[in-house]
């Protein structure tokens, strides 16, 4: 631990420490709890940044301060009370950043919000709150003019994502068109439909907002009493489309299977979880939302699906470079899996217009 300690005191806010004690919690980053001795002195997470995946530092941090601080300025402008539990709050390096480099890896220090706790277990009351919230984050961001930056370039670009797939099937690495190719053919024949965003953005009739682009339960605070605290984990907020809030948490919520179930016949679209979410989601996005853009919602649940397919396409013909796979064929099995799902939530799309246009009314 003394290694954390060299890092914890380049951060001279924080007192005197008792504890370190690491989090389970957290898929990329690194991140420990630090606890202090004064009961006065609140505890604090130290994170070590990925680089590797968020290759921009600086930018990454200027947006998240960018964030916090609007949001911040908005709960204050509403006479909110309990504020320090209602956003999250980063600490200055003796550097006069918020984060600190120690040669090799990049550090941060937030404020750790007692009594919160997060929630994995996905229901129609924790994505009603889900939707709620993150319409709220949204709606909150919506008059920032301060410019932020993409953390992961094109990470949400349908046409880039498709650009990947069309470089791997003509480079075919391994050999694996011949077992493919009807698949890609498949996938390409509604290219130019699942296109359509960054069509209509160029058009000037879809606008980018500030998204966190990683929704899900367990990317927010609740209280004990199950009230949503605030949203947290905001690397990846950055400009996008709408559609990728709305559509890339009903991906994994609303399948009724995981990512990579092998029988097909197990995956189906959760309707009860997409009410939920998307009646928590208007009720809070609505006062700016566009007609387009709530035309586009449908479209949205089955964009993320569609691109999660094709990506794990891209990388089972490239011959598994990118995703992790637990065997041969990985790859291969999402890859169907999300496909399914697509299907699935193309099915529904008369049946979600339809809701949505209730809502509306």
């Amino acid at each position: 631990m003394d290694a954390l300690n060299n890092v914890i005191d380049h951060f001279p806010e924080v007192g005197e420490i008792i504890q370190i004690k690491p989090l389970t919690s957290g898929l990329i980053n690194q991140t420990y709890l630090v606890q202090t001795k004064s009961v006065t002195d609140p505890d604090y997470i130290l994170q070590c940044i990925n680089h590797h995946i968020f290759t921009d530092v600086d930018m990454l941090q200027h947006n998240i301060e960018a964030v916090t601080s609007h949001i911040r300025q908005k709960l204050e402008e509403a006479h909110e009370d309990d504020i320090d539990r209602k956003v999250l709050r980063f600490v200055k390096a003796d550097n006069g950043k918020t984060y600190y480099f120690d040669g090799e890896k990049y550090w941060r220090m937030s404020v750790f919000i007692p009594d919160s706790q997060t929630l994995d277990v996905v229901t129609p009351d924790s994505s009603y709150l889900v939707g709620l919230k993150f319409g709220e984050f949204e709606a909150m961001l919506a008059d920032m003019t301060e410019s932020l930056g993409e953390t992961i370039p094109d990470f949400h670009n349908m046409e880039f994502r498709l650009k990947q797939l069309r470089e791997a099937v003509q480079q075919d690495a391994v050999g694996r068109m011949e077992k493919v190719h009807t698949l890609v053919a498949d996938i390409e024949k509604d290219a130019e439909e699942m296109c359509c965003a960054e069509r209509l953005y160029r058009e000037g009739k879809l606008p980018k907002r500030i998204c966190h682009c990683d929704t899900k339960v367990s990317n927010m605070l609740f209280d004990e009493q199950g009230k949503v605290l605030c949203v947290i984990d905001l690397d990846t907020v950055m400009p996008s489309f709408v559609f990728s809030d709305f559509g890339d948490f009903l991906r994994s919520a609303a399948n009724t299977a995981p990512e990579d179930e092998p029988d097909l016949s197990k995956i189906h679209f959760r309707f009860d979880i997409f009410q939920a979410f998307a009646k928590g989601y208007i009720e809070s996005a609505r006062s700016f939302l566009t007609p387009v853009e709530i035309e586009l919602l449908p479209y949205a649940v089955t964009l993320f699906p569609y691109m999660q397919a094709v990506r794990f396409l891209a990388d089972y013909i490239n011959g598994d470079t990118y995703y992790q796979i637990k065997y041969a064929e990985h790859n291969y099995v999402r890859t169907l899996a999300q496909y399914t799902l697509y299907q699935e939530t193309r099915r529904a799309v008369s049946e979600m217009k339809s809701y949505i246009a209730s809502l509306i009314k």
